[in-house]
């Protein structure tokens, strides 16, 4: 129940009241309902219930009303006072909110904590202020209790820093699925992508975006005119993140299939592992091992012409160095 709200009389229709409903918060009945006496519970639902209409209504009418001494029914004031539930005002009470107060409950220090439970106090906090943007960003500070048991959840299951948690909501917000089975989705996936902290998820959406370049760039150079598929995507993937290859490598490769009407990506990733396995990690170092690789198929030919003997026929293709080999041209 967000605010507070004063204690009222209740001046309703028989009919109205038929109609009506009085939402407890579960946290109630949890918390605070077994430790309670009977009256003291009689007491703040009445005026729970009374709350909700508009009217005040004096100590000795609700003593009469309830059947319940007036001591007894100070006594009950009181008790909801010191648990906070209850909060004195100039012209008589109002109701806290309970869900923000078992909020802070789970958060708040403790007194004579040992430096790991301070530390752990620290981490709380924020957390708490993270939670209560979240709530304040994407729910207009209405969010439901179910959801702090799913955010405590995934703090602990993904370790993430508190500006990772509201990027999270903010990210699935954004694109209109604020719901919890695609909000855990996107967290598998950031937690399979190392992402802890802030830092990470920048590097994170760094590394996204220069991935999307370079499909977008690949399939225009080979000539593709529609969307990549899930295959030729996890290829490119594995060469930007895998082999830790950048575009002009790639480009290299890309060029072995101009002369070809149906680019084969498994012929380009062939050629890329060939290079990884061999350390290739730059341009230079790629054009150098090609044009090793160039002059090596020249002698050989050049020995071929002078003693007349050509073993292609009995060659077995098992690897690129051959496929090199025996095609100059391409190289």
């Amino acid at each position: 129940m967000k605010g507070s709200t004063k204690i009222m009389k209740l001046e309703q229709s028989a009919n109205s009241l038929l109609f009506s409903t009085t939402n407890i918060p579960d946290a109630f009945f949890t918390e605070y309902f077994s430790q309670a006496s009977g009256t003291a519970i009689k007491v703040y639902l009445y005026l729970f219930f009374l709350s909700k209409y508009g009217k005040e209504i004096k100590i000795n009418d609700l003593s009469k009303k309830l059947d319940i001494p007036l001591k007894d029914i100070q006594d009950s004031i009181k008790y909801w006072e010191s648990l906070g539930l209850l909060i004195r005002k100039n012209s008589g009470y109002e109701f806290a909110n309970m869900q923000e107060i078992e909020l802070f409950k789970l958060y708040n220090p403790k007194v004579s904590q040992s430096p790991e439970q301070i530390k752990e106090t620290a981490k709380n906090q924020y957390r708490a202020k993270a939670i209560s943007a979240i709530n304040n960003e994407f729910f207009q500070g209405v969010m439901s209790p179910s959801w702090y048991g799913d955010i405590d959840l995934w703090f602990s299951k993904y370790g993430f820093d508190e500006e990772v948690m509201v990027a999270l909501f903010r990210y699935c917000f954004n694109r209109s699925a604020l719901h919890r089975n695609y909000i855990q989705a996107v967290a598998e996936a950031w937690s399979q992508n190392n992402i802890k902290t802030y830092t990470d998820l920048d590097k994170y959406y760094e590394q996204q975006e220069a991935l999307s370049k370079v499909k977008k760039s690949i399939a225009k150079k080979l000539g593709l005119n529609r969307q990549l598929s899930q295959y030729e995507e996890a290829y490119i993937e594995k060469w930007m993140n895998d082999f830790g290859y950048n575009m002009p490598i790639i480009e290299i490769a890309l060029k072995k299939t101009t002369s070809k009407a149906n680019p084969n990506f498994d012929y380009i990733n062939k050629i890329l592992e060939d290079w990884n396995d061999r350390n290739l990690r730059t341009p230079e170092a790629v054009n150098k091992f090609l044009l090793d690789t160039k002059q090596k198929n020249k002698d050989i030919k050049t020995i071929e012409k002078k003693t007349g003997y050509n073993n292609y026929s009995q060659r077995s293709y098992s690897n690129l160095s051959d496929l090199y080999a025996n095609n100059p041209d391409n190289l």
